[in-house]
């Protein structure tokens, strides 16, 4: 009786250990079946798979700017490769690459037995398809050697053969393959070492490729060119035993030297700017906030080429002038611009300094610095939204400002002081005395309000003097915030980036628009004719006189003692903004001012890098503002006397309504201009052009 129920039990413990045993099988089956849980590359992944090259940037036309990170790799079809290149690979990775079906089991035993006898891994038995699969898929998984790894390259091996042709397995092979020196693929390493196209090479430096795989580090010609030279040779006689050349051409090759380019091979950088370092930064932050991995991507921006060159070589040229009359010696001259479509927030060109370094402070995006007098439309939209007028006067004489127990005194530009002057003639001179009037009329803090609902994120204080731009903002922001001047009253989201997406085309990410209304058109409209006259007869006239014509508008800036100097300008399809000056701020030179050194890398720019011209009928005036014909340089209404007038337009309620007190006399036959010209200097001529800039302002 005790018997059979030992009987029952051995056979108890038999049946579980059976059960044990399938499970685990079925249990491996179902591991690898599923790639280690994780889901095995479908067919379509396998097919499409394209070595990485470092991802590519391009343009808002598609046009190719730079890589997305710098890989040292060029990926070649199979046809372009020669067949000594191919045959050498072969004879030293894989002999039997045609025969198996991605596994090598004759290799394999091989392999063992030769590790068995001496006792340690001597061999290994990896084939092309599985170093393929190894370098591919199964590297972004796993790091490092492990029995893990090595299963998961065997059942992703035979998913490769039913998938790819052996031609195909060759080519990603060749291409994918690490060959030393921080190079990847033949083309790179050919490129590299010989200083040539791999589809030129000779058998011997076919033979000197094939070598590096066993060891990229050990083997590499420049640092260990004996044992360069040893491994060649071996290729060579691998080469030789298999057919692929015969014994003689080996004994021959063997003699000859290793000739090794002196220059190493590195992917063209042509292209490298502060605005790819910006797009790699929105692309990591993208990037980081997901759990994709992914490989090789192509990233669409808002930038254009021609623009991105245009505004580089404008930075470039300007500083080397400014720096030509600097008194900083031993300092460099520093700039930096930032373009934008103000329609949309499309950023199309930026710069962050007058030399790209890779990583380096990018001032377009990072300094803070003095706007000066280019934050003064800031105060001037505040008044028009408050209820005054381009034609509203204000006092334009020395003033004094009490702050606690101090008494703050700006003075004007040379200390020129013009009495009763329009808003517009205020801001066209950039008169600090009557700026300061204004914002003191309509308050610093609506004025700061206006400037951070407009765009401005940096923090701004609350002092008198922030009316005169005594605060920091970067020109990034800068040019932000003047967007809703050019686009009728839209605060725009700055976009970099269109869309992320993979080498098979599937999107990753992608970013719309954004605007919101922050200024009553009808103040856009009147704020941006203010900053016309700027530009047609004021501080940024220089921006005409370069040749600039059609819609612009524009303001100048410049820092006490002339440390900063701006430009800023926008026509209705782009505004843009440049600043110079020292790192370390210090005046730039004798009578430094915006007008005079940043304002022509405004024009160098327009006129070399935007051709976008404006669609019609832009700015016109807004439904239900009312025209007015006044004196120009009072801001009455105009009689038949006054010299020079202009057509100006009013929201209802503000209209001016008594008439020019000024001009009592007949003076010569009056001509009439329009605040809003197509084309302001053609229309007018150049006789009145020049009567105007005599009677409005300085150059």
């Amino acid at each position: 009786m005790r018997l059979r129920f030992d009987e029952i039990g051995r056979r108890e413990y038999i049946l579980a250990g059976l059960a044990i045993l399938i499970a685990l099988i079925a249990f491996g089956d179902t591991w690898l079946a599923t790639c280690g849980f994780d889901g095995c590359p479908s067919a379509a992944e396998i097919r499409s798979f394209h070595p990485d090259e470092g991802g590519r940037v391009l343009d808002r036309h598609g046009v190719f700017m730079a890589r997305l990170a710098p890989v040292r790799r060029v990926n070649v079809p199979l046809s372009a490769v020669p067949r000594s290149v191919r045959d050498a690979f072969i004879a030293t990775e894989d002999r039997r690459f045609y025969q198996h079906n991605g596994l090598d089991w004759r290799g394999m035993g091989r392999a063992m037995l030769a590790n068995l006898r001496a006792g340690g891994i001597r061999q290994g038995f990896s084939t092309i398809t599985m170093q393929v699969v190894r370098n591919t898929f199964v590297v972004r998984r796993y790091r490092g050697r492990s029995l893990r790894q090595k299963l998961l390259e065997m059942r992703l091996s035979r998913l490769l053969e039913q998938n790819l042709s052996k031609d195909q397995i060759l080519e990603l092979y060749l291409n994918v393959i690490y060959l030393g020196n921080g190079v990847y693929g033949v083309e790179a390493a050919s490129r590299d070492l010989f200083g040539k196209s791999v589809s030129d090479v000779t058998v011997p430096e076919a033979a000197m490729l094939a070598a590096l795989p066993k060891g990229p580090s050990v083997y590499t010609p420049r640092r260990s060119p004996r044992r360069a030279l040893a491994r060649r040779n071996i290729v060579l006689g691998l080469m030789a035993d298999q057919g692929y050349i015969s014994q003689a051409v080996a004994a021959r090759d063997q003699q000859l030297p290793l000739r090794i380019a002196r220059q190493e091979w590195h992917p063209d950088d042509s292209g490298e700017s502060y605005a790819i370092d910006a797009v790699r930064d929105v692309v990591d932050s993208v990037l980081k906030s997901g759990s994709l991995d992914v490989n090789d991507l192509t990233v669409y921006t808002t930038l254009d080429a021609r623009a991105q060159s245009a505004a580089t070589r404008a930075v470039q040229r300007q500083t080397a002038i400014i720096q030509a009359e600097s008194y900083g010696r031993g300092q460099h001259v520093e700039g930096a611009m930032v373009a934008m479509d103000p329609r949309t927030g499309d950023v199309r060109a930026l710069v962050g300094g007058r030399r790209y370094e890779r990583g380096g402070f990018d001032r377009a995006l990072d300094a803070h610095r003095q706007p000066g007098s280019a934050f003064k439309p800031f105060v001037y939209v505040t008044a028009l939204s408050a209820g005054y007028t381009p034609a509203s006067e204000v006092d334009d004489d020395p003033v004094e400002v009490h702050i606690g127990r101090t008494i703050w005194s700006p003075k004007n530009y040379d200390n020129e002081y013009e009495g009763h002057i329009t808003f517009r003639r205020a801001l066209m001179r950039s008169n600090n005395t009557a700026t300061v009037r204004v914002s003191q009329a309509v308050g610093i803090p609506a004025v700061l309000a206006t400037a951070h609902r407009l765009g401005i994120q940096s923090d701004l204080p609350n002092v008198p003097s922030a009316a005169l731009g005594a605060l920091e903002v970067t020109p990034f922001e800068l040019v932000t915030s003047y967007a809703p001047f050019a686009n009728g009253g839209w605060r725009v989201t700055p976009r970099l980036v269109r869309r992320i997406a993979t080498a098979d085309g599937n999107i990753l990410w992608s970013d719309d628009n954004q605007r919101v209304r922050v200024l009553d058109p009808r103040d856009a409209y009147q704020i941006t004719s203010m900053l016309q006259s700027v530009v047609n007869y004021g501080t940024g006239n220089v921006v005409r006189d370069l040749g600039v014509d059609g819609l612009v508008a524009g303001k100048t800036g410049t820092t006490n003692d002339g440390t900063d100097v701006w430009f800023m300008g926008f026509t209705p399809t782009v505004v843009a903004g440049f600043w110079f000056g020292y790192d370390k701020p210090r005046p730039l030179s004798d009578n430094a001012s915006g007008g005079r050194l940043a304002a022509p890398a405004w024009a160098d720019f327009y006129l070399n890098g935007w051709d976008e011209p404006a669609p019609p009928n832009s700015w016109q005036p807004p439904a239900g503002m009312v025209p007015v014909t006044i004196d120009a340089r009072t801001g009455y209404l105009a009689n038949q006397w006054c010299p020079v007038t202009q057509r100006d337009y009013y929201k209802p309620g503000t209209v001016p309504t008594d008439p020019c007190p000024v001009h009592e006399a007949p003076p010569p036959e009056p001509d009439t201009i329009d605040t809003m010209p197509q084309n302001p200097i053609d229309q007018i001529g150049k006789g009145l052009g020049g009567l105007l800039r005599r009677v409005f302002g300085r150059h």
